[in-house]
């Protein structure tokens, strides 16, 4: 693992930024990249959104949704956001790493950042939270650190449409990138990255088109 201190540098935004167009990925106030001897599988992975267009299954997740209000707040907590996090990890991911997090633990996570951070929220229109995405503001792109959604409103397909909301956002403020973290081939929970065509993958030839899916 590669990993840049963002707090210790003079402009720590501008390395931010720099540093994901490599590759890179924020938790907390570090940027990190794997760097397993012998393993390549972790590829970074990013929508180019001027040349995206949505697929008939992406019209129809955005169809669904048009009824929620969204919220771009300061990245601070509240026990609604802790209470949502909590069913998506226990329904999700019960037994992996953040199955342990608690209240503070979450609070860390989403306070502790030395970048322009912010909490993407969408609500229902009678007010309930849906879904969040603790999403890193830069020049470059859009950058989602971490998305936790309802896990009973399976048919909105919420971390898909928080990925299209991303992309409508950062078309509209000009930003030329959406950052989807990192994508490993024949990866079950990762396979949802796959179905944003163009994807871009980090190759040693620089940021590279994934050939269309009916290739």
């Amino acid at each position: 693992m590669v990993l840049t201190d963002l707090q210790a540098a003079d402009e720590p935004e501008q390395l931010h930024d720099m540093l994901s167009q490599a590759g890179f990925r924020r938790s907390h106030q570090v940027a990190y990249r794997p760097a397993c001897v012998s393993c390549d599988a972790c590829v970074p992975v990013r929508i180019p959104v001027a040349d995206y267009r949505a697929s008939r299954s992406h019209r129809r997740i955005l169809r669904r949704n048009r009824d929620l209000e969204v919220n771009v707040a300061a990245p601070q907590v509240t026990p609604e956001h802790h209470a949502l996090f909590r069913r998506y990890i226990e329904a999700r991911h019960q037994g992996g790493g953040m199955s342990m997090m608690d209240y503070d633990d979450f609070r860390e996570m989403v306070c502790d950042t030395p970048v322009d951070t912010r909490l993407v929220e969408a609500r229902t229109a009678d007010g309930v939270l849906v879904a969040v995405s603790l999403t890193d503001w830069m020049e470059n792109g859009l950058s989602g650190v971490y998305k936790f959604f309802d896990p009973d409103l399976a048919r909105r397909s919420l971390g898909t449409w928080l990925i299209l909301w991303h992309i409508d956002h950062a078309l509209e403020t000009g930003r030329a990138h959406v950052y989807l973290g990192y994508w490993i081939a024949g990866s079950e929970t990762m396979s949802y990255k796959g179905n944003f065509r163009p994807l871009q993958t980090l190759t040693d030839d620089g940021w590279t088109d994934l050939p269309p899916r009916s290739a």
